[in-house]
């Protein structure tokens, strides 16, 4: 009897914690941009259990509050863990004359999130994306800034997709004929095509 026993593919377990951008609201193939690119790693042989933990309005206060009780449960120690973060957009958004969560509680919470997910998982973080609204846009690329600074202290990658996505054909045209804050399947697409290309991203 043969000894021999195929070597099995690494048990690949990645949750992508966020908002409504992470969920995938208003994509028409229910994927986002999460789950095409998981999709597009497991067509390249990769063996991966995803997670898409974003919920919507989500502001950076929410995820403090959850997300290490949500991954606790879904990444055992036997796997390879990974996390991806991506949230911004909701703290920065004007509600009853005021904004959602304060810059100063954004920047600390990003901070300890971060801090706290790298010392147990491989953690990547994806900035906030553009909104159609001027003023809006203005405090998400400044949180953009500010949470890619935070990240590099601590020796987490960051993707910034503003400036891209600001200036993409589709994003938001898609979010402006949609509900004026998601866009439909391009803008995924591209957001997608960002995170797929990026030397940051872990399947290749």
């Amino acid at each position: 009897m043969s000894d021999y026993h195929p070597k099995a593919k690494t048990d690949h377990r990645i949750c992508f914690v966020g908002d409504s951008f992470v969920q995938g609201t208003s994509d028409p193939l229910c994927l986002g941009w999460a789950g095409r690119i998981t999709q597009d790693a497991v067509a390249r042989g990769t063996n991966i259990t995803h997670y898409n933990l974003g919920i919507r309005r989500d502001t950076s206060r929410d995820i403090a509050a959850r997300w290490e009780q949500e991954c606790a449960a879904r990444l055992p120690t036997d796997c390879e863990q990974l996390v991806v973060f991506s949230f911004g957009v909701n703290d920065s958004s004007i509600f009853e004359g005021s904004l959602r969560v304060p810059e100063e509680e954004s920047l600390a919470n990003c901070e300890r999130i971060l801090r706290s997910a790298a010392a147990r998982y491989k953690t990547l973080m994806v900035g906030p994306p553009p909104m159609p609204d001027a003023p809006h846009n203005r405090r998400v690329a400044q949180l953009d800034k500010q949470f890619a600074d935070i990240a590099v202290g601590l020796n987490v990658p960051y993707l910034s997709v503003y400036e891209v996505l600001r200036k993409d054909e589709h994003w938001l045209k898609e979010a402006i004929a949609n509900d004026f804050a998601h866009p439909g399947k391009f803008g995924y697409d591209r957001l997608a095509d960002l995170v797929r290309e990026w030397p940051g991203w872990w399947f290749k």
